[in-house]
């Protein structure tokens, strides 16, 4: 099984992975300046936009594929649930990733005991049955729920659909996978062993993954290096590409 991916520009090479129920448009604000000073590689997580699923949809499954379509060695760059299969990308192989820049991504979606940095798994579980219901009334809540409080959210949202609009929509296969993926995935536990550097960016305004998580961080790895993008919401590389931009050159260089 191989994910749709497609890569362009020159430099270094740079992977790029989208959230949950999103497509490889949402990168579009930040692409023509990336492509000018690395070698991009869009890769769409499976059962979103071209990308199929596959036979087992454990993290693992999701990150072996990651792998197989990614170059030999790049920095990997991961937006929400992409967060989460960059960082086990980089604890299965991290001979192939230069460095970490985890963007509104976390070690564990939702509360668990000693995280409360995180949303309720009740919400994660309610997302669930809405989908079997009304799969794009849902998509629709969560697309609100990533803009909620942040600067200029109708702005925001109407990005996000404009990039949802660009390639083909995730099947309801691949949403329900994917969020699993979010209620299950917990690597807290692992990330002592990353061996490989991670830079991690919030929005002040998040309300599905806190800011509160960069204070949090250090006591799960040492030496993460955060920073807080003021008035964000979830997705600042819509609301705020240029900050997101000059985080991304003083990462990767």
């Amino acid at each position: 099984m191989s994910l749709w991916c497609e890569t362009a520009g020159q430099g270094p090479e740079l992977v790029l992975l989208h959230g949950w129920g999103m497509n490889a448009g949402v990168w579009q604000p930040l692409l023509g300046a990336l492509r000018e000073r690395y070698r991009v590689t869009l890769i769409e997580l499976p059962g979103h936009g071209e990308s199929v699923l596959p036979e087992d949809n454990d993290l693992d499954a999701w990150t072996r594929a990651c792998l197989q379509v990614a170059p030999g060695r790049a920095s990997w760059v991961g937006w929400s649930l992409g967060g989460l299969i960059a960082q086990r990308a980089a604890l299965l192989a991290p001979q192939r990733i230069e460095v970490l820049c985890l963007v509104t991504a976390t070690p564990s979606f939702v509360q668990r005991e000693g995280w409360q940095a995180a949303m309720s798994p009740s919400v994660f579980q309610q997302f669930a049955e809405a989908l079997v219901a009304d799969p794009q009334a849902t998509l629709k809540r969560f697309l609100s729920l990533q803009v909620k409080g942040a600067e200029d959210a109708r702005v925001v949202l109407r990005g996000l659909n404009e990039a949802l609009a660009q390639r083909p929509a995730a099947d309801v296969q691949g949403l329900r996978a994917g969020l699993q993926l979010l209620l299950d995935g917990d690597l807290r536990g692992q990330l002592a062993q990353l061996a490989v550097p991670s830079r991690w960016l919030f929005g002040e305004r998040d309300t599905l993954v806190p800011a509160a998580v960069a204070q949090a961080l250090p006591e799960l790895l040492a030496g993460a290096r955060s920073e807080v993008i003021a008035g964000a919401g979830h997705a600042p590389l819509l609301s705020h590409p240029q900050q997101c931009l000059q985080w991304l050159e003083a990462c990767c260089g």
